[in-house]
């Protein structure tokens, strides 16, 4: 390593592996890192040029601060070793497991099926540090809401080219943080946002954010944010007098999106106002397709599917011949089949059906009693996301079952004070016994970063893993900065239960799945049959 100057020549040896002879090269490291392979060099897992930011090191797994998979096990032997070390105690609290090889897989999943789209994760859905730097060693861009957020992954090395103030309604101290930052990437949806940006932050990359067709989602979000098409030509018009650079659009079909097409009549729209940027003389080089997309597959909520209606609507719209830049804000796809969640039963009540439910009631039903489990999280906790009508909670006991075991209407609550805090009712499950372990998959997503301390019970450990393979994924990913592809991707995506090993445990949970889909399908369509009654 000879320093020059303000440069630094960095002599690599290194040997090509189709010639078999040894070959000296030269390196010039300035402010960025710039690696140029010759073509004899480009290997089937090194697609193109790597460019590097300076900030980005390499990382160890002390970083991350998760252990590793040894020989073979699993998330489930975690879970269980963990369980036993605590049943040796009084403090049976509950726990998280995550398992960070499962962002590698989805990140890959990303690139298989949407590979013109740059994701910028929403930090809101879950800011765990060691996922956040999961998804920045993988070189994902981050969609940030506050100055929080922001310091979270500048202090990551984060560049601020990868990164969109997405929040169409900044506080004006979070907004000069973020000017302070660098951060130049940001939303607005309306006039006084647009001279709220322009006092503070005239260098500002403004993208204008419209409203969708989210009816279809599980969490609308056009109800607050967006400018119509009309009211978007009227702002666009506005920046330009005011020499304000807006460089693109963004929407949002709503979180947890179940129909696809909400997409293409989003991407439309969009184009609309390219067109009319172009024609005011702005010069809009971004599309930013917001999130939406799910975080497992179950039935009607399937990523391929819409990748599928996605890719040809950007390519009709879009073209890569267009220059525009994709890019999305997905939250839940990634972090939700990450984390299970382990909770012990601290207490069973057993609730005799009374007289005249049996009198209205028929069937073998109505000689069962039915079953009320406290547990050591709940609605204040990790279970928020319950108060919505269409949240999917399934429980898994963790303690071996048989397959025909006879099943009753049961109750779960969380451990506070508070009586409606309740995390699932009438509810088929075996009878359990306090003391015992309940386990709920599919927890990675707006559970850790909308809990609280209610009542003084504290917020759950949570124990990071990953296997060695998936450790090679990101150290690779993370040399290539987001370029690696190898040529074997990642298993297909799994689906809602596929966590379990075949067997009766797994038979057992899909029986429970089957219990719940149905419910928050049924759910949903009363919910958008309501909206079309209200808008009539």
């Amino acid at each position: 390593s000879l320093t020059a100057g303000n440069s630094t020549i960095v002599t690599v040896r290194a040997q090509l592996v189709r010639s078999g002879q040894d070959n000296t090269f030269y390196f010039q490291v300035s402010h960025l890192i710039d690696i140029l392979f010759v073509d004899s060099f480009q290997g089937p897992c090194l697609k193109r040029k790597r460019r590097a930011d300076e900030t980005m090191s390499a990382f160890t797994p002390e970083d991350f601060g998760f252990a590793f998979l040894e020989d073979g096990a699993t998330v489930q032997d975690v879970i269980e070793q963990r369980i036993s070390e605590l049943s040796k105690t009084d403090a049976r609290e509950a726990f998280y497991v995550a398992d960070l090889g499962q962002v590698v897989r989805r990140y890959l999943r990303w690139v298989r099926f949407m590979p013109r789209v740059t994701p910028f994760y929403a930090v809101k859905c879950n800011d765990s540090r060691p996922l956040v730097l999961a998804l920045a060693a993988l070189g994902t861009g981050f969609d940030c809401a506050s100055e929080y957020e922001v310091e979270l992954v500048k202090s990551l090395g984060v560049d601020t080219s990868r990164i969109i103030y997405a929040n169409t309604c900044k506080q004006p101290s979070h907004l000069k943080h973020a000017t302070a930052q660098g951060i130049q990437m940001m939303t607005f949806d309306d006039e006084g946002e647009l001279l709220k940006i322009a006092k503070c932050y005239k260098d500002a990359k403004l993208v204008l954010r419209i409203e969708t067709d989210d009816s279809d989602s599980m969490f609308p979000l056009s109800n607050k944010f967006g400018a119509t098409v009309e009211m978007g030509k009227f702002l666009l018009k506005r920046a330009k007098e005011r020499a304000l650079d807006v460089i693109g659009v963004s929407f949002h079909v709503g979180s947890a999106c179940k129909n696809p097409k909400a997409y293409t009549k989003a991407i439309a729209d969009a184009r609309i106002l390219f067109d009319k940027g172009a024609e005011l003389g702005c010069n809009m080089t971004l599309l930013d397709i917001g999130g939406g997309f799910p975080g497992y597959d179950i039935p009607d909520f399937v990523f391929k599917e819409f990748a599928a209606e996605i890719n040809p609507t950007l390519d009709k719209y879009f073209p890569a011949s267009s220059g525009v830049r994709i890019i999305s804000e997905p939250g839940r796809y990634f972090p939700s089949t990450v984390y299970t969640l382990a909770v012990n039963i601290i207490g069973k009540k057993v609730a005799a059906i009374s007289e005249k439910e049996k009198q209205d009631g028929d069937g073998e039903d109505v000689h069962k009693n039915r079953m009320m489990y406290y547990v050591n999280d709940g609605i204040h906790g990790s279970f928020k996301f319950v108060l919505f009508p269409n949240a999917l909670v399934l429980p898994n006991p963790c303690q071996k079952r048989q397959l025909n075991e006879r099943t009753y209407s049961s109750t779960i609550f969380g451990q506070t004070c508070d009586g409606h805090d309740l995390i699932m009712e009438d509810f088929q499950l075996p009878e359990l016994r306090e003391g015992e372990w309940l386990l709920f998959h599919n927890m990675g997503a707006y559970t850790i970063t909308t809990s609280t301390t209610f009542n003084g019970f504290q917020k759950p450990d949570i124990h990071y893993v990953m296997s060695r393979s998936m450790w090679q994924h990101i150290e690779e990913i993370s040399a290539a900065k987001g370029l690696y592809a190898p040529e074997e991707e990642a298993s297909e995506e799994p689906e809602i239960c596929s966590f379990l090993k075949p067997g009766p445990a797994r038979k057992l949970y899909e029986q429970y799945a089957k219990q719940a889909v149905p419910r928050i399908i049924e759910v949903m369509e009363l919910q958008r049959k309501r909206e079309m009654q209200d808008r009539v």
